[in-house]
C-alpha cells in the first residue's frame, strides 16, 4: 500500500511537472515555427526552383528549436527537482518571470531576424552581439533605420507581457507538495529527456548549427536554423578562436603539409624556414626616389555601384573617369564581409583568419606584418586616418601596435563641416589628408597612409548638398551615399593633382567589402566582387581582368613604390609572373577557395563541396552562380590547408 501510494505521488508529480515543462516547450517552438514560416513565405521565390527539398526545413528546423527549448528548460527542471520545499514560493515567482523574460526575448529575436536577414542574408549570428560594445554608433544606426521594426517588436512584447501577467496563472506550488526525495527521483528521467533534446543526436557528436545546412541552397539552410541558438553557438564558437578544437571542425591535416600546399598554391618561395611566407620581392619599378603610398579604403563599395567594373551607371562618375587613368582591377574579390577583414587585406596582405579578425585578436596586436613594417627601414612616416573613432573594432590599438606612427581620427578634427553617427564626413577626411600630405612633402618626409571612409554606412547621413542626388532615390539611400563617397574620391585626387606631392605618390582606391553579401549559393562569390584602382603620375592606364585579391592589390601598390621589400603578403604584384589566378573568401564560418572558375566551399563539420563558378551576366543577375561539380580532392585539401595555415601563422606569430 505504501509503495503504491508513493508511486502514485511520484506519478502525479511527474505528470504535473511534464505538463508544466511541455507547455512552455510548446510556447517556445510555436514562436520559432511562426518566425520560420514567415521567413519561408517571404523568401520562397529565392529557392522555389532550386531543386532542393525545401519543405524539410520545418523538420530540421524543429530539431534546432528543440535543442534551444531544451536548454532553456534545464533551469526550471533543476529548480523544481533539486530545490528544498522552503523555497517553493520564491521559485514559483522566479519561474513566472523567468518565462516572461525568455518568451519576450524570443519574440524580440524573432522580430529582429527579419531586418537582419534583409541586411546580411543570414540569420543573426556573432555579428548580432559583437557590435553591442559600440552602443553609440550602433544604436544611432538602429534608431535611424529601423524605427518601424522596433515599434512592431516592442508593441508585440508589450502586448505579450500584458496578456501573460493577466491570464497566465501558473503555479508550481503543488509540485513541491511531493517530498524532496520523490522529486529527486524525477530529476534523472526528466534530465535525460532534456539531455536528449539538447544533444539531438545519438551519434558521436551532438547536433549543432551545421546540421541545419542540409541543402546546397543557403537561404533554405538559414531558414532552417534557430536565431537564438545561432547567436549563442556563434558566441561560444568565437570564444575558442585559434583553438585546435575549432580548427578541427574543418578537418585534419599535418601543419607541414598545409604550409607546403599554401605556398604552392600562392607560388611563394620563402627565404627563412622559421617564417613560412616571408620572402624578398624585387620591385619591377626600382627607383632611387621611392614613392609615397596612400591607400583609401572605401566602406562597402560593391562592384554593382561602379560602371567601369560592370556595375550600374551614374553612381560613381569620378571613379569611372579615374579608371581610365590608372590600373583598374576588374575582377577583384574581398577577403570577407567585414571591414576588419578588408583592412587586414589591404594593410597587411593577410587573408581572413578563422574566427575573429586579426585586428581584434590578442596575438596580432604587435609583431604582425603591416605596410609600416615593410616601409619603416626606409624612413617612411605611417598614418592611419579615419573619420570615426578609431577605437571601433580595435583599429587604433592594432595599427599603433604594428608599427604605424600616428592615428588621426574623429577627435583630431577641429570644426568639421559635417558629423554623422559614424564620424566626420569623407569630404572632411580628404581635406585633412591633403593638408597632412602637403606638410610631410614640404618637410621632405616620405609617407604611407591608410585612409578609411565611413560616409557609405547606414544610416547613410552625409552632406546631401554636395552631390546631385540620383533621380527617384531617397537621399539617405545606399546609392546616394556611394555617390557621395565617390565625390570624396574625386575631391582627394583633384586636391592632390594641384600639389607637388602628387607626382611622388601612388594612390590606391579599394573597397573593404561589398555593401551586402546576398544570394542563395553556399558562398555567394559574386557579392565578394569589389573595385580597386591604382593611380599615380607615372602609372600607365591598364585594365587587369584576371582574378585578384586585396593582398594582390597591396603587393602591386608596393611594387609601384619602387623598393625591394621583404614581406609575407599572401598575394603577388600583377606585374610578377608568380601571380596566381586565385582568391580565398570567408563567409561567416565558411571558406570558398577559387582557382580559375573552380570553387571549393568548406564549412565546419561538413564535407567540402566543389563547384563551377559562372560570372553573372550583369550586376542585376542574382541567380545561383555555383553549379555542383565532381569533387576536386586536391582543391578541397588546399582549402583546408589555407584554414590550418592561417590559424598556425596567427597562433605562432609567424606572420611578420
Amino acid at each position: 500500500m505504501i509503495l503504491n501510494s508513493n508511486l502514485k505521488y511520484i506519478g502525479e508529480a511527474k505528470i504535473h511537472m511534464l505538463k508544466y515543462l511541455l507547455k512552455y516547450y510548446l510556447f517556445m517552438v510555436s514562436l520559432f515555427f511562426i518566425g520560420r514560416l514567415l521567413l519561408f513565405a517571404l523568401y520562397f521565390n529565392n529557392f522555389k526552383d532550386s531543386g532542393v527539398d525545401y519543405w524539410l526545413t520545418f523538420i530540421y528546423g524543429l530539431r534546432m528549436d528543440t535543442i534551444t527549448a531544451s536548454i532553456l528548460l534545464l533551469i526550471p527542471l533543476i529548480l523544481l527537482t533539486l530545490s528544498p520545499s522552503k523555497f517553493k514560493y520564491f521559485i514559483n515567482k522566479f519561474l513566472k518571470y523567468y518565462f516572461l523574460v525568455i518568451l519576450s526575448i524570443i519574440i524580440y529575436i524573432e522580430n529582429a531576424t527579419f531586418p537582419f536577414v534583409a541586411q546580411y542574408d543570414v540569420r543573426p549570428n556573432y555579428l548580432f552581439v559583437e557590435y553591442l560594445v559600440y552602443p553609440r554608433e550602433v544604436f544611432s544606426m538602429i534608431f535611424a533605420d529601423y524605427k518601424l521594426e522596433l515599434f512592431v517588436a516592442f508593441s508585440m512584447i508589450g502586448a505579450f507581457i500584458y496578456l501573460y501577467l493577466k491570464y497566465v496563472k501558473d503555479s508550481v506550488i503543488e509540485i513541491f507538495e511531493t517530498s524532496y526525495k520523490k522529486r529527486l527521483l524525477l530529476f534523472i528521467p526528466l534530465f535525460l529527456l532534456l539531455f536528449i533534446g539538447v544533444r539531438s543526436s545519438f551519434g558521436h557528436r551532438p547536433a549543432n548549427t551545421s546540421d541545419a545546412m542540409y541543402t546546397t541552397n543557403r537561404m533554405v539552410n538559414e531558414i532552417t536554423k534557430n536565431s537564438i541558438y545561432n547567436i549563442a553557438f556563434a558566441v561560444y564558437d568565437n570564444t575558442r578562436n585559434g583553438s585546435q578544437k575549432m580548427i578541427a571542425q574543418y578537418g585534419k591535416m599535418d601543419t607541414k603539409e598545409a604550409l607546403e600546399r599554401v605556398k604552392k598554391r600562392l607560388n611563394i618561395q620563402n627565404i627563412d624556414d622559421a617564417l613560412p611566407l616571408t620572402r624578398v620581392e624585387e620591385s619591377h619599378f626600382k627607383t632611387d626616389k621611392p614613392k609615397n603610398l596612400v591607400i583609401f579604403v572605401q566602406e562597402s563599395l560593391g562592384y554593382q555601384f561602379v560602371e567601369s567594373v560592370g556595375g550600374e551607371k551614374g553612381i560613381t562618375p569620378n571613379l569611372n573617369k579615374l579608371s581610365q587613368e590608372g590600373i583598374l582591377f576588374k575582377d577583384l574579390y574581398s577577403n570577407g564581409t567585414r571591414s576588419i577583414r578588408g583592412l587586414a587585406g589591404v594593410s597587411a596582405g593577410n587573408y581572413a583568419v578563422p574566427g575573429e579578425g586579426v585586428l581584434k585578436r590578442n596575438k596580432s596586436q604587435s609583431d604582425f606584418f603591416t605596410i609600416a613594417s615593410a616601409l619603416k627601414p626606409f624612413n617612411y612616416h605611417t598614418t592611419f586616418m579615419y573619420g570615426g573613432e578609431s577605437r571601433f573594432d580595435n583599429m587604433r590599438s592594432w595599427y599603433l601596435g604594428n608599427g604605424f606612427d600616428e592615428i588621426i581620427d574623429q577627435p583630431c578634427f577641429e570644426n568639421p563641416t559635417f558629423v554623422a553617427p559614424w564620424g566626420v564626413c569623407d569630404g572632411d577626411l580628404v581635406e585633412r589628408a591633403n593638408e597632412e600630405f602637403k606638410k610631410m612633402h614640404k618637410n621632405g618626409q616620405k609617407f604611407a597612409t591608410v585612409m578609411f571612409s565611413q560616409s557609405n554606412h547606414s544610416p547613410f547621413e552625409y552632406p546631401y548638398e554636395k552631390i546631385e542626388l540620383l533621380k527617384d532615390v531617397p537621399a539617405n539611400n545606399v546609392k546616394n551615399a556611394v555617390k557621395y563617397a565617390d565625390h570624396a574620391i574625386g575631391k582627394l585626387v583633384e586636391l592632390a593633382k594641384k600639389e607637388p606631392y602628387y607626382k611622388d605618390t601612388v594612390f590606391v582606391i579599394v573597397a573593404d567589402h561589398n555593401v551586402r553579401v546576398y544570394g542563395n549559393d553556399l558562398v555567394p562569390v559574386d557579392m565578394f566582387h569589389i573595385p580597386a584602382l591604382i593611380l599615380g603620375a607615372d602609372i600607365k592606364p591598364l585594365i587587369y581582368d584576371k582574378i585578384a585579391t586585396q593582398p594582390d592589390v597591396l603587393a602591386t601598390a608596393l611594387d609601384l613604390v619602387g623598393l625591394d621589400l621583404t614581406y609575407p603578403i599572401m598575394g603577388h604584384s600583377i606585374f610578377s609572373d608568380k601571380k596566381q589566378n586565385i582568391s580565398l573568401m570567408q563567409f561567416h564560418t565558411s571558406y570558398a577557395l577559387r582557382v580559375d572558375d573552380k570553387v571549393t566551399v568548406i564549412s565546419p563539420n561538413k564535407k567540402p563541396a566543389t563547384f563551377i563558378y559562372k560570372n553573372p551576366a550583369t550586376y542585376l543577375d542574382k541567380d545561383n552562380h555555383l553549379t555542383p561539380a565532381e569533387d576536386d580532392k586536391e582543391l578541397e585539401k588546399d582549402a583546408l590547408a589555407f584554414i590550418i595555415t592561417l590559424d598556425h601563422l596567427y597562433e605562432k606569430k609567424l606572420y611578420k
